[in-house]
Formats: C-alpha cells, sequence, structure tokens
C-alpha cells in the first residue's frame, strides 16, 4: 500500500500532513515574541486561529482526506504552521527542504523526526548553500515539475532537486520570479498559481512570468485569472482535495465566482488568524503525502 506519491497537486487528496495552529503558535507568549520578526501583517490571536483551523480541517475531512499532525516542536515557530514549505513529495518519498527564510531553519529535521515514526519515506534532502522551499513547488504533470526560482529556492538548490527526482521526473521547468517586494517578503511560485485540475489552473496574470504562461497554455492548460483587489486576500492560493474541487480562504468573491464559471466546486474557510496575517493560503497549510494519479 502506498504512502506517500501520486506527483500531482490535483490528483484526488488522499493524506496530507498538516499543523494545527495551536501547536504551530504554542503559545500567547510564543506569538508576542515572533509575529514582527516573521513579518506576518498583525499579531495573531490564539483563540480565533485555532477555530479557523479546525473548521479548515473539518472541511478536508468531508473531503476524505486522511489527516496527519504535526506535533508541537521546540525548535520552530509560528511558521511552522505552513508545513508545505519544508518539504517535497515525489513517487520516492519525502525529499526534505532546505529553507531559504532563516527563521525557518529548524522546520524540515522538525518534520522529519515527526513523518519518520509515522513511517514515511524519507528519498532526500537539499543541503549546503542550495535552498529549496515547498511553496515554489508544483506538478504541471505527472512526469513534469515547475520550481519557482526566487529569494526563497536558489540555483544550487534546484540543481540539487533536479538530482533526487531525476528517476522519476522527465522535465523540472524553472519559472524565474520577480523581485516583487524583495527579499523579506512572502512570495513563492504558489503565491501566484494554483493548479486546479490537469488542464486549469488559477493565476495571477500580472506577475506571471511570459514563457511560464505560455508553457502552461501550450500544455493545454486554460487558466483562470485572478484580479488584482483579490491577491493581498490569498485569491491565488486555493487548495485543490479533488480535480475542478477547491477550499480557499473566504473572502475573494470575484475569484470564486470565475472559478465556479470554469466547473470549479469551491468550499471555503475564514482564514484572517491563520492565512492573511502570515501570508499563507490553503496549499502552504498542507503538504500532501498522497495523491491519485491524473
Amino acid at each position: 500500500m502506498r504512502t506517500v506519491g501520486g506527483q500531482s497537486d490535483v490528483g484526488s487528496l488522499r493524506r496530507v500532513v498538516v499543523k494545527h495552529a495551536r501547536d504551530a503558535f504554542a503559545s500567547e507568549a510564543a506569538i508576542d515574541r515572533q509575529w514582527r520578526d516573521l513579518r506576518y501583517t498583525a499579531r495573531p490571536d490564539l483563540a480565533t486561529a485555532s477555530a479557523e483551523y479546525d473548521h479548515f480541517l473539518a472541511l478536508l475531512r468531508h473531503a476524505g482526506v486522511e489527516v496527519t499532525c504535526l506535533p508541537p516542536a521546540e525548535a520552530v515557530g509560528l511558521d511552522s504552521l505552513y508545513v508545505r514549505d519544508a518539504s517535497i513529495v515525489c513517487d520516492r518519498g519525502l525529499i526534505l527542504c532546505n529553507m531559504g527564510k532563516p527563521q525557518r531553519r529548524g522546520e524540515p529535521a522538525a518534520q522529519e523526526a515527526a513523518l519518520r515514526v509515522a513511517g514515511i519515506p524519507i528519498h532526500g534532502r537539499i543541503g549546503g548553500s542550495g535552498t529549496v522551499e515547498g511553496g515554489d513547488v508544483c506538478w504541471i504533470d505527472g512526469r513534469t515539475l515547475a520550481v519557482g526560482r526566487g529569494y526563497r529556492t536558489n540555483d544550487e538548490g534546484i540543481r540539487q532537486l533536479r538530482e533526487l527526482v531525476r528517476e522519476c521526473v522527465d522535465e523540472v521547468v524553472v519559472v524565474p520570479l520577480p523581485h516583487w517586494r524583495g527579499p523579506e517578503d512572502v512570495f513563492h511560485l504558489m503565491s501566484i498559481v494554483s493548479p486546479v485540475d490537469r488542464d486549469l489552473w488559477l493565476v495571477y496574470a500580472p506577475l506571471l512570468p511570459v514563457p511560464f504562461r505560455e508553457a502552461l497554455v501550450s500544455r493545454g492548460i486554460a487558466l483562470v485569472e485572478v484580479p488584482a483587489a483579490e491577491l493581498e486576500t490569498l485569491g491565488c492560493n486555493v487548495l485543490a482535495v479533488a480535480p475542478r474541487r477547491v477550499v480557499m480562504v473566504a473572502g475573494n468573491p470575484e475569484t470564486r465566482a470565475r472559478l465556479e464559471g470554469a466547473g470549479v466546486t469551491v468550499h471555503e474557510f475564514g482564514g484572517r488568524e491563520i492565512c492573511l496575517k502570515g501570508g499563507g493560503g490553503p496549499t502552504c497549510l498542507t503538504r500532501p503525502l498522497l495523491r491519485d494519479p491524473i
């Protein structure tokens, strides 16, 4: 029985790793110490964040997803809520990242310790001067991986990732990311793209590099565009729990309408505390371990 794999961001989601807000945020004192240094837009409220997270988990479980929760860990902070960034999954197992954001360097080791106990195979890791964050990595199809080259993921990290996936991937497409708001900002490839189906992606067009847009269109992928007013409210960050079935942060009505117009079923949750303040949407909150291939 498979425990990891699928090499897809749109196949039916079977198993996922998360970290509950109460375990990532830990305490009011921990929030007070960290939120400014981590560049949250405002101080998260622990009680409200926990309630929002419970609703988010309920949506995942209603979709039939098996949820594995990471335990609290002293070596990590508030950002460990965004579990996608510390690892990548391919059919060979889990690849542990090396974080570009210094405050998050302890997260891959914390994930490894917990997931080894859960029986998840570890395929490899990014190390040395190489950096890769999982928010910069997504599947175009089962044999094609897209990687954003930006401030969080560098050339050496991409070189190491190519080597780790060479036996299960035919092509790694490197996507040069814009400077946007600079190296301190929360910006990944998946800030501006979300796969929704094998032939449908949600994108923020003004920041989408032209060669990458052309590459998607040439593969027969239709693009639903997020309006400028809904980028900051994470309209472009949606999690596919099955083809054309997504979970997204409430408060993005135009994006939701455009998705529904493309035949997508949308489920919403309130994410002011767990998403908007830290800059991470539902894809960031999850590390998919197992999906149906598509």
